[in-house]
């Protein structure tokens, strides 16, 4: 069961609650009378009621028609270091990954990097879901992306455990970040070549099975299965084999798997079978706004009609959470429009625009849920490629 504190739900979430409460209240009056004999009958019926209860939240509609996701700021990579590292910045976000949140209807708080597991705590009772984007990091840095990401992950399952629906989709690096903190941070995956590689989706027979692929448009899985629209930028890969020697192949589903440059083949999407937690090793947000010449990056109406696809997904799965902020203002606080992109490509970066961060620029929330604190420096940063 959850707990709200003064402020940080919506009425209507406390009202949607009044089911349960009423259920637990019944089954102790009904224990309370009950011989021996008829008390374990309660007790197991309570459960499945309770069970139902929890099901029935994974299955609700969309209940949130004004979603905001978090995307993760990564570290700086050692081609913006050298770009960029003089100006004080020390994170970034590509901006490509932010209009690719905005384009499906749904508004981005950036996540900071190096930040106590409190801060990940707070933030997300506001968001309604989490994108970890592509980049070009390393997951055994410390306080950086890989360690914020298992803050994140780690809290958006135990509100899913809670019955509180909580969408992650990580990309590219993202994919690989969800399959390694379900390792439980242990570095599982192949070195392959897949960098500017446009292809086609192999799909599985039973793709249709899972929660992203089920309802796609039928044109839409046409063209991903018979154009190479999906555009790979990516040296790690994540195999099936690597999935079943490290018992996640239990816990996730494979939908896709393509071949790199060396017809290595490597897991392109795939889904937790009980979280909503979606990755693809693939890139849609650099269909549709990245224009970095020579990269073999598809930009054909099909190939934009199936990239916006993955968006609208994502964003759908974020309005079945209702969490909010307190109050507009402080959500005004936080969001990304209090930070202007940079053009980037006109330095060569793969990337035509990012939001470079700086340490004293970031505003961080103080634990009163309804106050935001003053801007603390601190490190953060990153590059993809």
């Amino acid at each position: 069961m959850q707990i709200w504190l003064a402020g940080d739900k919506s009425s209507s979430s406390r009202a949607s609650m009044t089911p349960l409460v009423l259920v637990l209240f019944l089954g102790l009056v009904q224990l309370f009378l009950a011989s021996p004999g008829q008390a374990k009958h309660v007790i197991e019926s309570q459960e499945s009621l309770l069970a139902a209860r929890k099901r029935s939240l994974f299955d609700a509609g969309v209940v949130n028609d004004e979603p905001v996701v978090g995307i993760l700021s990564q570290e700086l990579s050692y081609m913006m270091t050298q770009n960029y590292g003089d100006e004080g910045y020390d994170s970034y976000i590509a901006a490509s990954y932010v209009k690719f949140v905005e384009g499906a209807g749904a508004r981005v708080v950036p996540i900071w990097i190096n930040q106590p597991v409190e801060y990940y705590e707070q933030i997300m009772t506001n968001l309604n879901g989490v994108l970890f984007p592509g980049g070009a990091t390393y997951f055994n840095q410390s306080n950086g992306y890989a360690e914020a990401g298992r803050h994140i992950y780690d809290i958006a399952m135990r509100y899913n455990e809670n019955g509180d629906y909580f969408p992650l989709w990580g990309t590219c690096l993202g994919f690989e970040l969800l399959t390694y903190l379900a390792a439980n941070g242990t570095e599982h995956r192949a070195h392959c070549k897949s960098n500017s590689q446009a292809l086609p989706l192999n799909f599985k027979d039973d793709f249709r099975k899972s929660r992203l692929f089920a309802d796609a448009p039928n044109d839409v899985v046409d063209i991903l299965s018979s154009e190479p629209v999906t555009a790979n930028f990516h040296q790690f890969c994540v195999t099936e084999a690597n999935m079943t020697a490290y018992g996640l192949d239990e816990d996730w589903r494979v939908m896709s798997v393509d071949r790199d440059w060396n017809g290595m083949e490597f897991i392109s999407t795939i889904e937790h079978k009980k979280y909503p937690f979606y990755g693809i090793q693939f890139h849609p947000e650099k269909n549709i706004y990245e224009w970095v010449s020579n990269k073999n990056i598809s930009h054909t109406a099909n190939a934009i009609q199936a990239a916006q696809f993955f968006a609208d997904f994502f964003i759908h799965e974020t309005r079945k959470n209702d969490h909010r902020f307190p109050t507009e203002m402080t959500l005004d606080q936080h969001v990304i429009y209090n930070y202007q992109p940079t053009f980037t490509g006109l330095k060569r970066s793969s990337f035509e625009q990012c939001y470079m961060f700086s340490a004293t620029h970031k505003v961080l929330p103080k634990k009163h849920p309804a106050r935001v604190g003053k801007k603390k420096p601190f490190q953060h940063g990153i590059f993809h490629p």
